[in-house]
């Protein structure tokens, strides 16, 4: 008997794939922009090619926009504000109280016009509201689209060692390394 997911499942495996897709795409983003800014490639993140803060957001997006029929203009100008108040907040408490902790810093980059603090800056959120669009209208109805159309088996063989290969890497980058670097 062939077990098949439930509409749940496929759901939850969908906005996985979702997450990651943003994780790659924000990797390949800041690849490219510190390519052009550094005259270099700078490897960016811990482990795999992704970087998860923009998993993060590809879910936010995915959260509010889904199912929803919003005008671009509108997704736009969220996802300016959204990621501008997070990029601005998590920067200034990274900061203030991880002992002068930069994941980021504007001061240092090119195009940084609008540049408060290092923290956030007009290109970066102009960026993030042009991709928050491309996001909307491509990724979220066509990921969705093409799980619903696989079978069960070929989403599992697909999902199941991406989950794998993507948890154990966070693992390892984020929880393993830095506990053997304290010693």
């Amino acid at each position: 008997m062939k077990k098949e997911l439930s509409d749940r499942q496929r759901t939850a495996v969908t906005v996985f794939f979702l997450f990651v897709l943003g994780a790659i795409i924000g990797w390949i983003y800041e690849m490219l922009f510190y390519r052009i800014d550094a005259g270099q490639f700078i490897r960016r993140g811990q482990g795999g090619p992704w970087l998860p803060i923009y998993g993060f957001g590809a879910l936010g997006l995915t959260i509010l926009c889904y199912k929803r029929k919003l005008h671009p203009l509108v997704v736009f100008t969220a996802t300016v504000i959204g990621s501008g108040i997070i990029e601005f907040t998590t920067g200034w408490v990274l900061f203030h109280f991880f002992n002068g902790l930069r994941l980021w810093d504007y001061n240092t980059e090119i195009w940084n016009w609008g540049n408060i603090g290092g923290y956030v800056c007009f290109r970066s959120v102009l960026v993030f509201g042009i991709m928050g669009v491309l996001y909307v209208k491509w990724a979220i109805p066509g990921l969705f689209k093409w799980t619903s159309k696989m079978s069960s088996k070929k989403l599992l063989l697909i999902f199941i060692p991406v989950a794998v290969i993507f948890a154990g890497d966070i693992l390892i980058s984020y929880i393993i390394r830095p506990l053997m670097s304290v010693t």
